[in-house]
């Protein structure tokens, strides 16, 4: 069976042109529709409307299957885990700017939002190809999880890289939505090899350079959903849904109370550190 890489390899877009046969260009295996009936994953979307639940729901369109109650409890969290953050979020000001501008519908805000999200905030993916990495490194080398979490954090320092999903500009001490969502993980039996590697991670990084950043959110979505068998590309998508209610609530507020046209005023940091006034050299024309 080939790999879904080589399968991308042989689905080129030159192979179809050659062969002139477009009638598998364009597949899916999300959904299928025709008149009067709509399947996601092969399940009427009646029945899903009527029976599931929002994560469970999420689960099934996202990973092709149901999940079982605990798998279900755990995305429940990870999806309530962090709608907002006021406006220590690099997504909040981005939205409501937006917003201020374009106050006639709420999807640009929402959009640009969401186009903030990456290895700096909401996305667990960073933290999630460390883990993968930790991983494949203790079975390549057969090393324990604290000996490859203490090489691969040694190498992250080495090279002056931000190791992801650690420490918190809000929360020194402690994240404590990371906390809880590690307890419901917890709770629900899901607490694994995977997450114990994270937390390896973590404690190789306090000892390394003596400094005690707690797992953020980021990082405990990370480590809960390479568990549970998530692709970090699937987890960058559930980190956007988790923040939409609150990036959608700012939106509207903006919309509704904000300011039009919003801007960053010498009051709120706005500061010039460019070159002094000067002129252009004079030219041909100006002494003529």
């Amino acid at each position: 069976m080939p790999t879904q890489k080589q399968d991308r390899k042989l689905r080129n877009v030159g192979k179809y042109y050659e062969s002139g046969d477009w009638s598998d260009y364009w597949r899916t295996a999300v959904s299928f529709v025709e008149p009067h009936k709509v399947l996601i994953r092969g399940y009427p979307i009646e029945e899903i409307c009527k029976h599931l639940t929002y994560a469970e729901m999420c689960w099934l369109t996202i990973r092709g299957e149901l999940p079982s109650p605990a798998q279900a409890r755990v995305m429940d969290a990870l999806l309530c885990c962090m709608p907002d953050h006021q406006f220590v979020a690099a997504h909040t000001p981005a939205a409501r700017f937006t917003a201020s501008a374009f106050p006639e519908s709420p999807i640009p805000g929402i959009a640009s939002a969401v186009l903030t999200m990456g290895s700096n905030t909401v996305s667990p993916q960073e933290s999630a190809r460390l883990i993968l990495a930790t991983v494949e490194r203790m079975a390549a080398e057969d090393l324990s999880a604290a000996d490859a979490a203490r090489r691969m954090v040694q190498e992250y320092l080495e090279a002056g890289r931000r190791l992801p999903g650690l420490g918190h500009p809000t929360h020194k001490r402690e994240d404590m939505r990371a906390s809880a969502l590690r307890s419901v993980t917890v709770a629900a039996g899901l607490w694994g090899d995977k997450c114990q590697v994270y937390e390896a991670i973590h404690d190789a990084f306090c000892e390394l350079t003596g400094k005690q950043l707690p797992i953020n959110i980021d990082g405990m979505m990370a480590a809960v959903m390479t568990q549970l068998g998530f692709d970090p590309l699937e987890m960058a998508g559930i980190g956007a849904l988790a923040v939409l209610p609150g990036v959608i609530a700012h939106v509207v507020e903006e919309i509704r109370e904000g300011v039009p046209l919003r801007v960053i005023p010498d009051a709120l940091g706005s500061v010039y550190v460019g070159e002094p006034e000067r002129h252009l050299p004079q030219t041909g024309q100006d002494t003529q």
